[in-house]
């Protein structure tokens, strides 16, 4: 059991070590500062009032609402999710679950504001369409997926990161990873350091 323990962090450390980053045009960015920029883009948000908002489905819709609550109490950001039982229900039951995200996102995000997109596949087509409509709305779009390296959302936002990992839960670990070191490269940075 231990070389099995031993053989799976081992995917997650190196599939971050060569995860990619590329901004709006799909040109490559070295990763510790596209992370840096991710930063800097959230204390402008913060700062100009502008919500976070995060969307992702299963495991990484539950990420998303972690990370939105951490966002909220330890950085002092604005959150919203669009993952609520009743409002999923609704709006897939009413619309089409491919509307899911999109329609919170176009009736209540602005320009100020910053999408979190989590996808392990990058080919929702729920992710696709919440990721379209923020950028229509002049958001800025960060895109967080893995499996493919010609995913649909990984071409869509302002910043794109990609682990090259082909399993949920590899993929969901790394995912994690790089959600907490940008919130706490956010708060060593401005808020004084983590906790």
């Amino acid at each position: 059991m231990t070389d099995y323990l031993l053989s799976y962090t081992e995917s997650v450390s190196a599939a971050l070590r060569n995860a990619a980053a590329s901004d709006a045009s799909g040109g490559a960015l070295e990763l510790g500062r596209a992370l840096e920029t991710w930063v800097d883009m959230s204390k402008n948000a913060r700062d100009n009032g502008g919500v976070f908002f995060f969307v992702g489905n299963g495991a990484s819709a539950t990420m998303g609402e972690h990370m939105s609550h951490d966002c909220f109490q330890n950085a002092d950001m604005l959150t919203q999710t669009c993952s609520e039982t009743s409002h999923i229900t609704a709006i897939a039951n009413d619309l089409s679950f491919d509307d899911v995200f999109a329609y919170r996102i176009s009736k209540m995000a602005a320009a100020k504001d910053m999408l979190i997109a989590i996808s392990s596949s990058g080919n929702s087509p729920n992710i696709v369409k919440a990721v379209k409509a923020a950028r229509g709305i002049g958001a800025y779009v960060v895109t967080i997926t893995g499996m493919s390296a010609g995913n649909k959302v990984r071409a869509l936002g302002n910043l794109n990161f990609y682990v090259p990992l082909s399993t949920y839960g590899l993929i969901e670990s790394a995912h994690a990873v790089l959600l907490h070191c940008w919130l706490d490269m956010f708060l060593d940075k401005y808020m004084g350091g983590r906790h």
